[in-house]
């Protein structure tokens, strides 16, 4: 499985994490950082184990 870069945000309430690159909607949340990036990477295996590696689309962050 390729790399994935997982953004991590503090909110009032809590954390929000999701991964970038990945065409879909993947996230994670937690009360603490750790909760929250947890939460995603569960996340994000529990759709490859279900649905594959093709279920993750890669979308470009950038263009040069």
């Amino acid at each position: 499985m390729r790399a994935i870069k997982i953004i991590v945000e503090k909110h009032r309430d809590g954390y929000v994490a999701y991964p970038l690159g990945i065409k879909g909607i993947v996230v994670g949340e937690g009360d603490t950082y750790e909760e929250a990036l947890a939460d995603v990477k569960s996340a994000i295996r529990y759709h490859v184990e279900t649905f594959g590696q093709e279920v993750l689309k890669w979308i470009p962050i950038c263009s040069l």
